[in-house]
């Protein structure tokens, strides 16, 4: 559209022409929007192999027969917090082994069933892994966070400077007309657009991945409690077949 080519041309011109304090303002917001857009997409795809892996892992879980064979399949899940937790637990439930034919032993012994103190170490540790699992999946939301509260304020900065800029002319040309007062107001008002620009799409991101994060929390919480249920009961012996009861 002819009116849309002319408007961008026109806001290009403003921008070039722009005092040096409002073009850093407009490099500013430009290099945290840019950032921010780079940490949308990282985390939005963070959050989709957490997914992808946590289904993964619950079919693991559900399937296998014991602790080991689904502590093996756990390894191979690094993205997923439930898989992350479950290592945890496992490690703690045998004696923090870390890995080899011991703690497979050792997890072989746990399917008899805990004793409530070590159940409650495991559930300690456990809990231990989820902050840690929270804490990796919150990382770099902070900077959207602070992006969406000081971009619009960086914005508005920007705009009293070159509302301040556009008084000084009228006062040195001794002239309010339009002619006079536009062009400094049309700069002053781009430094307010741009943050607005910053702001919206990182409070939106951030919202979104709060979100997920408790999303994830709360299914590590249920996840925990189902895995301490496994552990506080011994696991169902095969029935002795007819033969043997002879």
């Amino acid at each position: 559209m002819p009116g849309t080519g002319s408007l961008n041309s026109s806001v290009m011109e403003l921008v070039l022409n722009a005092g040096p304090v409002a073009k850093f303002v407009l490099l500013l917001l430009g290099l945290f929007s840019v950032v921010c857009w780079a940490l949308i997409v990282e985390k939005w795809w963070e959050f989709r192999k957490i997914r992808r892996e946590s289904m993964s892992f619950l079919r693991d879980f559900r399937e296998g027969r014991h602790l080991a064979s689904v502590f093996i399949a756990a390894r191979k899940h690094r993205e997923s917090p439930l898989a992350q937790l479950y290592i945890s637990g496992c490690q703690e439930a045998a004696g923090g082994l870390t890995g080899g034919e011991m703690l497979e032993h050792a997890l072989a012994q746990a399917e008899d069933g805990l004793t409530p103190d070590r159940l409650d170490a495991v559930n300690r540790a456990m809990r231990r892994g989820a902050s840690v699992e929270i804490a990796r999946m919150e990382r770099y939301l902070p900077f959207l966070a602070t992006t969406a509260s000081a971009a619009p304020f960086i914005g508005l900065f920007g705009t009293v400077w070159g509302v301040m800029s556009a008084f000084h002319g009228i006062g040195q040309q001794g002239s309010a007309s339009l002619a006079v007062v536009a062009p400094g107001i049309s700069e002053a008002l781009i430094a307010t657009a741009a943050g607005l620009g910053a702001a919206i799409p990182a409070v939106m991101g951030y919202n979104f991945f709060v979100n997920r994060v408790k999303h994830w929390a709360a299914e590590m919480d249920g996840f925990s409690l189902d895995f301490l249920n496994v552990l506080s009961r011994p696991a169902p012996k095969p029935a002795a077949s007819a033969k043997d009861g002879v």
